[in-house]
């Protein structure tokens, strides 16, 4: 069987201001139909640049060479991408590949209903009439699960929660039946629940539609769970290509054993906790709590005659000093409001939340003001948290500056250059802007402006979800190395429950404002009670192929119990 995509010794270089830049190096690849390949690797690897060469969406400063081979899924064409037109290139996109792309959100026109996007491809390729393209994008929707299509085929892309944009995406790749869907990071901005459910969905692309998926990623357990074969990608290079199961089981390449030993596992948090118990004071438990949460709730108001909406209803914690409590739960659990209000950034309406012994349920600003130097806030993309105008070590010094440690960024350099020194970034990238770092660097001048102010608590909000696996791991060791450092205790909220395991001391599961399970990783890990706490365990996929499937079937039969 011919396959529907052959890649021969593809280079591509991009053109800047110091010169060419190389960014892919003699690939070689290929696909068959029906097969999922995954290429994985860090953020500069060149996996991006790749799956872009595929569907001709380089930019002008690139220049490629090699093949890159398309063949139509009836297998009666054969088109070399680079060297097509932009018109010849418009009829290869959509009917023989499709793309998938990570943000759904920017994918998406927010100003045009779904239907209507829909459709839109539908009769870019063929001579459809507005109530066949409003049909076939109805019967679309219908197929990647979107209840009541006939409905919502008239909704905006603000009107679908991320997982269910992420089916109209998935669903605006599948209309026109492609041979090869290439998807871009498809889950990585999702819960581990609908991450679940959308890697069923790309599996039902795979055997129902007969779809062959180019998968890029980062999270291995995604490979293992729907990859067929693995690609490993480093720095525009393929280092590694195996099947999923002996790539997983026995790795060749020094590069792919670093990545996979990288991964979080649940059950290794144990004996950090442990450790963490061990160091600290035989009265630790005695001592007044840094925060404490008392039938908490948090309502939003509603607006033109709707009724409000409770985001956080009866939820009891606390957090002793030095202590990391691991928040976790799907989007909309309430993890982040909690966060917020810590921090008096959402008001409280009801119960009681007492931070540094201040009350917050109706509190004034003008008193809580001078609390505010003992939070610390890591936000979870550090990209759109720091100003672009501004370089890193005037970012890291404005709390300082604000709250009159020092009169300016000059004078407050000193201590910017310890805290960048403390978070293992020499102390010459502050004269960097945010942009000329990366990812993993910018997280952590994020953690050295949280701790400018020695806080005793930190609140911590996905500060590595959008981080690869290596550099997650990186950015994890720092916090428990900090976290040990300086003693300041740390709300930390996240989706993933591996990542809650390394750091968190005690672990409390939200669900729908309600906080359903609390207890030590041992407790709520290794032996959970809540039915939802079960699910979100069965739902998160793990780095072997052979466990990850019977995972899969332990997942189905919850949500067949309901």
């Amino acid at each position: 069987m011919t396959d529907v995509l052959t890649i021969t010794d593809l280079g591509i270089s991009f053109a800047t201001d110091a010169g060419a830049v190389r960014a892919v190096d003699g690939v070689t690849l290929r696909v068959a139909p029906g097969e999922v390949l995954a290429i994985v690797g860090e953020s500069g690897s060149g996996k991006t640049v790749t799956a872009k060469t595929i569907l001709g969406l380089l930019p002008e400063t690139a220049t490629a060479s090699g093949a890159v081979i398309l063949t139509s899924k009836d297998g009666s064409s054969e088109s070399n991408v680079i060297a097509l037109s932009t018109a010849q290139l418009r009829q290869v996109r959509g009917t023989d590949v499709s793309m998938v792309f990570q943000e759904p959100s920017t994918a998406l026109n927010p100003v045009f209903t779904v239907g209507w996007q829909i459709m839109e491809g539908i009769r870019a390729h063929g001579q459809f009439s507005r109530k066949e393209a409003r049909a076939k994008a109805i019967e679309i929707l219908g197929r990647v699960g979107i209840p009541d299509a006939e409905t919502r085929v008239d909704y905006y892309p603000h009107q679908f929660s991320g997982g269910q944009k992420q089916r109209v995406v998935i669903a605006m790749a599948l209309v026109l039946d492609p041979g090869l869907i290439v998807a871009d990071e498809p889950t990585t901005a999702l819960d581990v629940t609908v991450q679940a459910e959308i890697l069923d969905l790309l599996r039902r692309c795979r055997d129902e539609f007969g779809t062959a998926i180019v998968l890029i990623t980062h999270n291995m357990g995604v490979v293992a769970d729907l990859a067929d074969r693995v690609a490993v990608m480093y720095q525009g290079k393929i280092v590694e290509e195996a099947d999923a199961q002996t790539l997983f089981s026995s790795p060749q390449d020094d590069y792919t054993k670093k990545l996979l030993a990288a991964v979080p596992h649940v059950g290794q948090g144990v004996v950090h906790a442990a450790a963490r118990a061990g160091a600290r004071a035989g009265d630790w438990e005695q001592q007044a709590p840094v925060v404490v949460a008392d039938q908490l709730r948090i309502e939003y108001p509603g607006r033109l005659g709707r009724s409000g909406f409770t985001a956080v209803d009866g939820v009891s914690f606390l957090i002793r000093p030095g202590e990391v409590l691991g928040l976790v739960g799907e989007s909309g659990s309430g993890k982040t409001t909690i966060g917020r209000a810590i921090a008096g950034l959402t008001r409280v309406t009801g119960g009681s939340l007492t931070v540094m012994g201040h009350e917050m349920n109706g509190f004034k600003e003008r008193a809580f003001k001078k609390f505010r130097s003992d939070i610390g806030f890591v936000f979870q993309d550090p990209a759109s948290s720091f100003n672009p105008l501004l370089t890193i070590a005037d970012c890291v010094a404005e709390p300082l500056v604000v709250h009159g440690r020092a009169r300016n960024a000059a004078d407050a350099r000193p201590r910017v250059n310890e805290l960048l020194e403390a978070v293992q970034l020499p102390s010459a990238y502050g004269d960097r802007y945010p942009h000329e770092l990366s990812g993993g660097q910018r997280q952590r001048a994020s953690l050295a402006r949280a701790l400018a102010l020695e806080p005793p608590l930190l609140i911590a909000d996905e500060p590595t979800s959008a981080l690869d696996v290596s550099v997650q791991a990186r950015v994890l060791e720092l916090f428990a190395e900090l976290q040990k450092d300086f003693g300041f205790a740390a709300l930390f909220i996240s989706h993933d429950l591996a990542v809650v395991d390394l750091v968190a001391d005690r672990i409390a599961v939200l669900y729908r404002g309600k906080l359903v399970e609390e207890g030590t990783s041992a407790e709520v890990l290794g032996a959970p009670k809540d039915p939802y706490t079960q699910r979100l365990l069965a739902s998160l996929p793990v780095p072997d192929p052979a466990e990850q499937a019977l995972r899969r079937e332990g997942l189905n039969r919850l949500r067949a119990a309901g």
